[in-house]
């Protein structure tokens, strides 16, 4: 016979899982913000330029 899951169990799990990997990602985020020196810039600035570089197709442009 199959023991029975525990599903309450299995989603704290994948919950407290998901937090971490968020955590993470933001503090990935702000570690590349201080090493491209992008701090420099405001929000609106970054949000701006990553705007025009996702709408960007030519190579050249993105890389520089």
């Amino acid at each position: 016979m199959r023991k029975p899951r525990d599903y309450d169990a299995e989603l704290e799990a994948l919950e407290e899982k998901a937090k971490v990997l968020k955590t993470r990602r933001v503090q990935q985020l702000g570690e590349l913000v201080i090493a491209t020196r992008a701090d420099a810039f405001s929000a609106e600035e970054l949000a701006g330029a990553l705007i025009v570089l996702a709408e960007t197709t030519d190579t050249g442009k993105r890389e520089a």
